[in-house]
């Protein structure tokens, strides 16, 4: 594998650093709340602030000297839509990492114009609200079928369960592969390497040293793709109605998608699209069990009241927690002078706490609207695609699930280091 790092020569070695520590693996092993203590003595600087590189980062890499730390609201929105300054074609992690991997695992969020506008529309036929509302009862099965999971797995240990492993991430799982046609017997692979490719900072998924996790997260991509590469060619030849035969067949301006194209979007979907619903899921639960009197609001009107509830829990997970850039030139921000090549990373999870944009922003209010929070981005070209699929999947998963069990609560969650996803990798529901 190439040790080409997608960074470019980054800031002045000599520059000083901010003495807020968010670069560390300690600071990332903390909770959220933890760490939201630093996020805000960072906010009130009112500017951007630089930091040292990540420690135990994926890829050595000598011309990495650091990052730009954008925490509040409104400078994460300006960021954003500033595509032709801050570039996200050099990759969407903190970390600098080989070139490969951004290229077959990321697609077109670590793309920029021309090619991200040609791949973008090539994709979203697949993600309109029309689609999403023709996918809704496929969507609401599996929500059934993820809570009766629970409720055996919970009857048979005792009137507990693994929540996790047991019901969030097997709805999320279940719905896209149901998009994208993947076979029942490819299902369980594809998810398990799915999860070496988000726990990079986790030894028991992917080694302890750096070479083991480059080369386990390489087979991850590898086996991935085959898969997807292996449906493509059958869909050529037998049609299905799923988004592996629509990707196949779509064209733009006479062209069609690459295999390698169609994988990478594979490989995106299959992480951005499990990973969030699931994180959103657990710390929803655990956001219920913790604040009695807002699962009591909800529960009073359950239909009618569901859908601001969805935006409050997506706000209050933050499932994706940082998107880098790189700025395209040397341009000044905020008062900053940004270098060319720069890392410019935005902390959502900081973002969707800033009061001065969202009232009460510490507080879990499930009837909070408009809720203004940038869990889906900050607006701009890179804004998700599958928002209203992770807004469906956690409306139907709630509501089945506070039908059934009204009264289920969360035990301890066992946090994922990280500072990419914001992950629950463990977390019994006692039912």
């Amino acid at each position: 594998m190439s040790e080409h790092a997608t960074s470019s020569a980054s800031g002045n070695p000599d520059r000083p650093y901010d003495d807020e520590d968010i670069s560390s693996r300690a600071f990332w092993s903390t909770t959220g709340d933890e760490r939201e203590k630093t996020f805000a003595r960072l906010r009130e600087r009112g500017t951007i602030t630089w930091h040292p590189p990540m420690e135990d980062s994926l890829l050595d890499d000598p011309e990495d000297f650091g990052f730009w730390a954008v925490t509040t609201y409104d400078d994460l929105v300006e960021v954003t839509k500033r595509n032709d300054d801050f570039l996200s074609g050099p990759g969407i992690l903190m970390e600098s990492a080989p070139s490969e991997l951004v290229e077959a695992a990321q697609s077109i969020i670590a793309m920029d114009p021309p090619r991200h506008s040609k791949m973008r529309k090539l994709v979203s036929a697949a993600f309109t609200p029309k689609q999403m509302r023709r996918i809704n009862d496929r969507i609401e099965a599996n929500a059934r079928k993820v809570v009766d999971n629970l409720v055996e797995k919970a009857e048979a240990g005792g009137g507990t369960a693994e929540f996790v492993a047991e019901c969030a991430e097997l709805l999320p799982m279940h719905n896209i592969n149901d998009m994208m046609g993947v076979p029942e017997g490819d299902r369980q692979e594809a998810n398990r390497e799915m999860k070496v490719l988000v726990g990079w900072h986790d030894p028991e998924l992917v080694g302890h040293t750096q070479e083991e996790r480059l080369t386990r997260m390489f087979q991850a991509i590898v086996s991935t793709h085959q898969l997807c590469i292996r449906l493509a060619d059958e869909r050529r030849t037998d049609p299905q109605d799923d988004l592996i035969t629509a990707l196949v067949q779509a064209e733009v301006d006479g062209e069609r998608l690459s295999d390698s194209d169609i994988a990478a979007f594979f490989c995106l979907l299959t992480i951005a699209g499990t990973d969030t619903t699931r994180q959103s899921t657990s710390h929803g639960l655990r956001a219920l069990t913790d604040h009695p009197d807002q699962r009591e609001w909800l529960l009073g009107d359950l239909e009618g009241r569901i859908q601001t509830a969805v935006e409050e829990i997506v706000r209050w997970a933050t499932p994706i927690m940082t998107f880098r850039r790189t700025a395209s030139h040397d341009v000044e921000f905020r008062g900053q002078q940004i270098t060319e090549g720069d890392k410019v990373v935005m902390f959502y999870s900081s973002a969707n706490r800033d009061e001065t944009r969202i009232d009460r922003a510490h507080e879990l209010d499930l009837s909070r609207h408009p809720n203004p929070h940038i869990s889906f981005g900050g607006g701009g070209i890179h804004h998700c695609l599958g928002n209203q699929l992770a807004r469906f999947q956690l409306r139907a998963l709630f509501t089945e699930l506070l039908t059934r069990v009204p009264h289920v609560t969360a035990g301890e969650p066992e946090l994922m280091p990280g500072n990419f996803f914001h992950v629950v990798k463990r977390m019994p529901a006692h039912v």
